[in-house]
């Protein structure tokens, strides 16, 4: 399933890079498309929405570090000892990329935000979730919490 993950983010990734593409060859055609109205507006609105699409081809590099990690950490599952080292860094740097990946969640609102204007405002439906940080908090824990077993379990192993 992961791995289907990967392919589908890969997927969005290349969706996001040919519309911004379009965005650059196109513009006037895409932006009527999606509803940019014409007026002094719509140099603030085309440019938000093409900082948006960079912004959202970083956030598809970030779900590819986190699932790569994920991955990583399912195939020592597999491999029948998922209690390693290894794991535990893992975990931390799913934390750090996950918390990135919320700043730049919170990027697209503040973007949004900056290109909207009383002609037209760009709603992208950015509110606050206490989820995705305790999420990140969560993560941070487990995370110590297997580098700590690990070490029990290596002092318990040169006990023995």
């Amino acid at each position: 399933m992961i791995r289907w993950l990967v392919v589908l983010n890969l997927l969005y990734l290349a969706g996001i890079g040919l519309l911004f593409v379009a965005s650059l060859l196109a513009g006037d055609a895409l932006f009527d498309a999606l509803g940019v109205r014409q007026g002094p507006h719509r140099p603030q609105m085309v440019l938000g929405m093409r900082t948006m699409m960079v912004v959202g081809m970083l956030a598809a590099g970030v779900a590819d570090r986190v699932l790569r990690q994920l991955l990583a950490i399912v195939d020592t599952v597999r491999a029948g000892d998922p209690f390693v080292g290894d794991n535990a860094r893992r975990l931390e740097i799913i934390a750090w990329w996950v918390l990135a990946g919320e700043v730049l969640r919170l990027a697209i609102g503040a973007i949004a935000w900056a290109a909207s204007s009383p002609a037209q405002s760009l709603d992208v439906d950015i509110g606050f979730s206490l989820a995705p940080w305790l999420a990140v908090l969560l993560l941070f824990v487990l995370a110590r919490v297997f580098a700590e077993g690990t070490r029990m379990r290596s002092d318990l192993e040169g006990t023995v």
